[in-house]
């Protein structure tokens, strides 16, 4: 299979070859040309999501998962960070057609603390170190854990465990070969989290130029995941039992897009997130760009978040010699034209079209 195209992040045009599932850039006899005009970036990826929880909240089935993965793939995002998933979603890995999922196992939590049945709930946070280092074993080198969420004694965000258990989890996971990221609404928690060597933050909506300063020492990268924190308005309006931590949510979102561009300018590594699986649909990667792209990163960088150097940070390739042929081409460039990422042209993966033009329209 031949294209030819602009390649992202070079912006060079040239040709393509895809041979065995791979790319190459050595030309290939009897080959069928696939495209000759057209924007080709790597696999989009979205950094968080769950497949495995059903929208609206609950287990989801196997067949949902695909139809998850499908509805992903087709918006061309080929690997998925699985941000905690209730359901063991390793039979998607026999689908050549799906995408790549890295797995961080089972949300870990406390009673009481978190979304009811959707994590491994300790009642003794001495524990935490041991279900980190089982947890590690278990993922694909990724552990999830809380970090904070309402304690409806106090009626606010609070930490979920200690400084001390947090340090020795971060150790376990570590020497385990498996990176930590924790969700963490607050300002509270977001001290303990970094200093104990985490490795990513998830939402972070809460961090201020001290916190930004030690994410930055602490190579702690960011995923902001901003259509979720878009529901914060509601959130705070269901709760109205607890005046206090409604008016923290709305402060927080209030102020996310200050917040991020802030961190990205200091330094903090971003990369895309939908939160997709519960209150997030699937298939909503363009969105999350957009709104980077709204938050103090340049098209380009949006784009990267969501695509290169997100693949990069996960341990993936981009579009290279012999890498596996996973790549989006779209009619249009999509950093001048963010509509074009709802409509991709062609997807490929592992070598495989799986997602070409309508023959009548020329759209999907």
């Amino acid at each position: 299979m031949h294209l030819r195209g602009v390649v992202l992040p070079g912006d060079r045009e040239r040709d393509l070859w895809v041979v065995d599932g791979a790319v190459t850039f050595e030309p290939v006899r009897d080959d069928e040309t696939l495209c000759r005009t057209g924007w080709i970036v790597p696999g989009l990826v979205d950094a968080h999501c769950h497949v495995g929880i059903r929208y609206g909240g609950g287990d989801e089935t196997r067949e949902g998962a695909i139809e998850q993965a499908e509805t992903e793939r087709d918006v061309g995002a080929l690997l998925l960070r699985d941000a905690g998933s209730p359901i063991d979603t390793r039979f998607i890995d026999e689908h050549a057609e799906l995408p790549r999922i890295i797995r961080a196992g089972r949300h870990i939590a406390r009673p009481k603390r978190y979304i009811r049945e959707l994590g491994i709930e300790l009642d003794d946070e001495r524990d935490l170190p041991e279900i980190v280092a089982e947890q590690a074993r278990f993922g694909d080198g990724w552990v999830k854990i809380v970090g904070d969420w309402i304690d409806r004694s106090v009626g606010d965000l609070r930490p979920l465990w200690s400084d001390d258990i947090l340090k020795q989890a971060i150790d376990a996971a570590h020497a385990n070969g498996a990176r930590v990221t924790a969700h963490v609404f607050g300002e509270d928690a977001l001290p303990g989290l970094i200093n104990a060597g985490i490795d990513c933050l998830e939402h972070g909506t809460g961090i201020t130029d001290d916190t930004i300063e030690l994410m930055v020492a602490n190579g702690t990268a960011l995923v902001p995941t901003l259509i979720n924190i878009d529901t914060f308005p509601g959130i705070a309006d269901s709760a109205t039992k607890f005046p206090v931590y409604a008016a923290h949510m709305r402060d927080l979102h209030r102020r996310v897009r200050d917040t991020v561009g802030r961190a990205h300018e200091a330094g903090v590594p971003i990369y895309a997130g939908t939160d997709a699986g519960g209150s997030i649909r699937h298939g909503r990667i363009a969105d999350e760009i957009t709104a980077l792209s709204g938050a103090g990163l340049s098209p380009h960088e949006a784009l990267g978040a969501a695509s290169w150097n997100a693949r990069t940070w996960l341990g993936r390739p981009g579009i290279e010699e012999r890498a596996p042929a996973d790549f989006v081409v779209y009619a249009q460039d999509p950093r001048v034209n963010p509509q074009a990422l709802t409509d991709p042209q062609w997807v490929v993966l592992r070598g495989l079209v799986v997602k070409t033009p309508d023959p009548v329209t020329g759209h999907r």
